[in-house]
This record gives C-alpha cells, sequence and structure tokens, in this order.
C-alpha cells in the first residue's frame, strides 16, 4: 500500500463509502421525513426497515473520519419509467433527502463523485449542488483520496455482466488502466479501486491492491431492474479502517436478504375448484 509523506505517521482513520442512493426514488434511501408521503404501506415499511437498517450501521462505525460518496445520489425524473416510481419530482427535494443521507454520517471529510447523467442531470449536476450543501471538501467525475496514506481510485460508472463469474471483470481492468495511466504519470496509483452504478458488491485483488464494486443504497423492485436485469442485487456500503498507508481492517455491510425476501404466489391454491 501507499506510504505516507517523509515517513510521517497518521492515526488510524476510520472510512465509509456509500453510493447510488437514488433519492427521490419510491426504491431509494429514503429519510423518515419523507416515508409517510408514500402511497403503498408496503413500500413506506420497506422504506422504514431500509432506513433504520443504514441509520444502526452507520451509528454502529461512528466515529468515522472521511466519507466518500461514489455518486447517484439522486434518481432524476425518472423518464424511462413515466415518473411511476418517483417518490418526489422535484430535483431540488432529492437533493435535500441526499443531503440528509450524508449529513447523518456526521463525517468532517467528504469527497464525492458525479454520477450517471440520466439520474443526476444532463445540463445541471445537482449532485454539485448536494456537494455544496453538506460542505464536501472535493467533487469530481474520477477522483483520487488518499485517506490514512491509503489511495482510493474512486470513479462512478462501470460495466456489468449477466453471469456471475464476469462481474470481477470490468473492475479488475479499471485496475489495469490504474497502473497504465500511473505509469505514465498522469494519475496516482491506486490502492483500492471503487466503483459503482452496477448495485453489487463484488472483490478481486492481489498482494497490494483491491478493486471493488459498491453495493448499493437504494432497494431492488424497480421497474427497469425486475423486468431487465438478471443477477444478485446488494444494498449496503463498505467501510475501511487505515493508518500509515496500511489498510488493518474492512468490509461490506449489507442488508439482511429477510427485508426484501418476495414469496412464491400460490396460483392454483387447495380447495374446490370454482368454474
Amino acid at each position: 500500500m501507499s506510504t505516507t509523506a517523509k515517513g510521517k505517521a497518521v492515526s488510524k482513520k476510520r472510512v465509509v463509502i456509500i453510493s447510488d442512493m437514488h433519492c427521490g426514488n419510491l426504491y431509494g434511501l429514503t429519510p423518515p421525513y419523507w416515508h409517510d408521503k408514500v402511497d403503498d404501506p408496503d413500500l413506506a415499511v420497506m422504506q422504514g426497515e431500509l432506513w433504520r437498517w443504514y441509520a444502526k450501521t452507520i451509528d454502529t462505525l461512528r466515529p468515522i473520519d472521511a466519507l466518500i460518496v461514489n455518486a447517484d445520489c439522486v434518481d432524476g425524473r425518472g423518464e424511462r419509467a413515466g415518473s411511476v416510481e418517483t417518490l418526489r419530482l422535484n430535483r431540488r427535494d432529492q437533493c435535500d433527502m441526499a443531503a440528509d443521507v450524508i449529513n447523518y454520517v456526521r463525517a468532517p471529510n467528504i469527497g464525492m463523485t458525479y454520477g450517471t447523467p440520466y439520474h443526476t442531470g444532463k445540463i445541471e449536476d445537482w449532485e454539485k449542488d448536494i456537494a455544496k450543501d453538506v460542505q464536501a471538501d472535493k467533487i469530481g467525475g474520477h477522483e483520487w483520496f488518499t485517506i490514512g496514506g491509503v489511495c482510493f481510485d474512486c470513479k462512478h460508472k462501470i460495466g456489468s455482466s449477466s453471469i456471475p463469474h464476469g462481474r470481477f471483470t470490468a473492475v479488475a481492468k479499471e485496475r489495469l488502466w490504474n497502473a497504465l495511466w500511473a505509469e505514465r504519470g498522469n494519475n496516482p496509483t491506486g490502492d483500492v479501486i471503487i466503483r459503482s452504478h452496477v448495485h453489487y458488491f463484488g472483490y478481486c485483488g492481489g498482494s497490494d491492491w483491491m478493486a471493488i464494486t459498491t453495493p448499493a443504497l437504494q432497494a431492488q423492485g424497480t421497474r427497469y431492474g425486475v423486468r431487465e436485469c438478471s443477477g444478485l442485487v446488494d444494498f449496503g456500503l463498505l467501510w475501511f479502517d487505515v493508518q500509515d498507508g496500511e489498510i488493518l481492517d474492512w468490509k461490506p455491510e449489507l442488508a439482511p436478504i429477510e427485508i426484501q425476501a418476495t414469496e412464491a404466489f400460490e396460483l392454483c391454491p387447495d380447495g374446490p375448484e370454482i368454474r
């Protein structure tokens, strides 16, 4: 892992990484103030359960020294779904929700990246407004954040795969590109490659590097996800403890499947047939 400048020792730092909150979507991470504005009682219950899981997880991880928000904080207008899954169409309201999610962490240092234009603004950059609201230290399209001597290479978008063993290829490729760009002297060497967008946790690595796709903070069940996608979806976040250029510990925190478990519908129940 990276060494600190001039061998200067640094204290242990806790880093939390969140992404893909999609605030404003019915399935996005939604602060409590908005729960009673959902017409569907089942969705309101799910939102409450997911927020309580998020709050409890963050509470357990405190104190948190640095927060990385790897984009898609808001969901946008949801045109492709006819806006039928939009809790609040006003993007300013969505930004307020996202700011509440970020501020709940109470991290003194915040780094952010920009997300998918379809969600976060093709003309506007709504995440720039969120960065101002939460007083983020930095936001950019592709950022390298050094914390405790460890360099996190952070960018939102990455390719997905419809086969389980193919999910590691895209993030491994990102690590190789990082190494090639660093060899030219164009960017820092990333110890930890962080990508998001695909809504599942994945990991690969070597003796001195790791590459990760982050879990999302949007629940499964959206119209697009159900009708057009395959594969596991992970709701959660990541945390790292780093010091003096070393990763002391790290873990993905994933919400239990029971929160969104589905049951088979009994199409032909026992009993007398009715014609």
